[in-house]
């Protein structure tokens, strides 16, 4: 099979699950442009901005599509093989991950643009809202974690062949980080003049877009101005984090966003031309032999020392590697905690929000074609260790561009592929560290800037503390965890709102089900984690380890995870009886 064909299937697949399903999902919430939204009725210039639906998809595009559908389907296919991969993306992302997200965004647009959290509230009570609202600031912590250490390993890699092609002293991760820097800058400006000259949109597209691909080159001219050990860079982008989530959204995040998903349009442009015209074929095995299924399950829970890692397990663990590239709760977060406050018309949700998933997956599924096209024995480095997903996907895109190109632009090819990644992971990692402070404001009601402030400061300080304490590469152990919080939460965001329907009398049957598959899922995963967790403790006799304080944190999401379902059984039982035809 070629990758020509793979890329003919999914763009069959996800244009018909937009103008299809899609179209079908709008129709059950009579989306009605008469009626105003929360970023006309409450605009303050700061939070609440009508925006146009291009620009926003842009920023929201930018916000979810981060590390999580490129590392995610990589390490998934290193562990399961790539058909399984393929098959929960396209299937996923159709029918559960973009009607999670096209749901939570016109919940929360319907309840005067509050957090999934303030929802369940009100419609399960305040016992589900503390719990949740705890529940997705640990998560949030641990999206700030793996992305942040994904990110730092982008800003220190070495590759001496690309040394030599560049001739004389060139440090790839360095020119990454300058780029990155640069970009953040640019985004800056952006937002100033947008701000203060208000120019029309094609003219500031035309001006700053190709400065976005500009700074790429420069970073490849100061390439070791910016080598930093990773440490130093932790310190950096989580106080960059914190001060970025302070800022008026005018200022960076819209500016940031709406470049960052012209970088994200492009890589799916290059994508699509490798894809087409690269004439590349598949050399990873269609299903890993190595893969464990049931009877690994058994083994792990029979303790065996023959046991398999738990994440080689395919049940579960298959659909919580891949993660935010089929179906993620942190865009619920994206969609109740800034994008609501942004929709200037109902309309705009099924483009931004449902579009925007559909295109994820199309990034997911071309993250997964650079690993698909390399030869297994190719995926490690000079130094022997495995490359990390990052550069596995830089190096795949970098490929995909010469054929634009051609093979002289490799440097500039390669530092611009890894620097995506870095890019997509900036414009998730201030957007979780605003959602943070938002949360526990909204908990505490505290609404000064100083307690904002704090707010930020927590969330960012206990990142902060895992990763310089972790052990290198520890990121890889927390991904796991990571990828099951966070489609948890895709499935108690999905709860919260099966319950908002049927409190309403609708048909709720195309949240519940895909709530009860993703909730059978993550429990499963969650409970194998803690499990795991506990075997290593005893094996090691020790608590610092990484396993461990997964564990620790699952037991804790387990335990809010369930006090929220309680409530939502609670709040069904409390509804009067509705008509079968209501609720079908």
């Amino acid at each position: 099979m070629s990758l020509l064909l793979l890329a003919l299937i999914t763009i069959a697949v996800l244009t018909a699950g937009y103008f299809a399903y899609g179209t079908y999902i709008a129709r059950q919430y009579n989306l009605d442009d008469r009626s105003a939204t929360p970023a006309v009725t409450k605009a303050d210039g700061i939070d609440f901005v009508p925006t146009r639906p291009f620009y926003l998809l842009g920023q929201h595009f930018s916000a979810i599509a981060a590390a999580g559908p490129i590392v995610g389907p990589i390490l998934a296919c290193q562990s399961f093989g790539w058909l399984p991969c393929v098959l929960w993306i396209l299937l996923g992302v159709v029918f559960i991950g973009a009607v999670h997200d096209f749901s939570a965004l016109i919940a929360s647009i319907r309840h005067g643009a509050h957090s999934i959290a303030e929802i369940a509230r009100r419609n399960l009570g305040p016992k589900a809202f503390v719990s949740l609202t705890l529940f997705i600031w640990l998560a949030l912590l641990y999206v700030i974690v793996a992305f942040t250490d994904a990110t730092v390993a982008t800003f220190v890699g070495t590759d001496p062949d690309l040394a030599l092609i560049a001739g004389g002293e060139f440090n790839k991760g360095g020119a990454v980080a300058a780029a990155s820097v640069l970009y953040i800058l640019l985004a800056l400006v952006m937002g100033i003049v947008e701000r203060t000259l208000k120019p029309p949109m094609w003219l500031s597209t035309l001006i700053f877009v190709p400065a976005t691909l500009a700074v790429v080159w420069v970073g490849t001219r100061i390439s070791t101005v910016l080598v930093l050990p990773p440490s130093t860079w932790y310190w950096i982008i989580l106080g960059y984090c914190l001060v970025a989530s302070m800022l008026p959204v005018w200022l960076l995040q819209q500016s940031r966003g709406y470049l960052g998903g012209f970088v994200l349009y492009l890589a799916i442009a290059i994508g699509v031309v490798g894809l087409l015209f690269g004439n590349y074929t598949i050399k990873q095995p269609m299903i890993n032999p190595n893969a464990g299924g049931l009877a690994a399950l058994g083994s792990v829970f029979a303790g065996s020392a023959e046991a398999p890692p738990l994440t080689t397990i395919v049940f579960p663990f298959l659909f919580v590697t891949i993660a935010c590239g089929a179906c993620s709760g942190f865009h619920g977060l994206v969609c109740g905690g800034t994008t609501s406050k942004q929709i200037a018309k109902e309309s705009h949700c099924k483009p931004v929000a449902f579009g925007a998933m559909l295109l994820e997956g199309f990034v997911a599924i071309i993250a997964l074609s650079t690993i698909m096209m390399v030869e297994p024995a190719d995926l490690r480095g000079a130094d022997g260790k495995p490359l990390p997903p990052g550069a596995i996907y830089g190096e795949g895109i970098a490929r995909f561009m010469t054929v634009i190109l051609g093979p002289e632009a490799l440097v500039y090819a390669k530092t611009f592929g890894t620097m995506a990644v870095a890019t997509f992971v900036f414009d998730t990692l201030d957007v979780a560290t605003r959602l943070g402070r938002y949360l526990l404001q909204e908990l505490f009601q505290l609404r000064s800037r100083l307690a904002g402030i704090v707010m930020s400061l927590l969330t960012v300080g206990a990142p902060l503390g895992i990763l310089l304490t972790a052990e290198p590469k520890s990121y890889l152990l927390f991904w796991t965890l990571f990828g099951t919080s966070n489609q948890l939460l895709a499935s108690l965001t999905l709860l919260g709102v099966t319950v908002w329907l049927y409190n309403q009398g609708r048909r709720c049957w195309y949240t519940f089900l895909p709530m009860l598959f993703v909730m059978s899922i993550t429990l499963t995963a969650l409970s194998l984690q803690i499990l795991g967790g506990i075997r290593t403790a005893w094996a090691k006799q020790s608590l610092l380890h990484a396993e461990v304080l997964n564990a620790a944190v699952g037991t804790a999401l387990l335990l809010l995870a369930a006090q929220f379902i309680v409530q939502a059984v609670r709040a069904v039982k409390r509804t009067p009886a509705r008509s079968e035809t209501s609720l079908s």
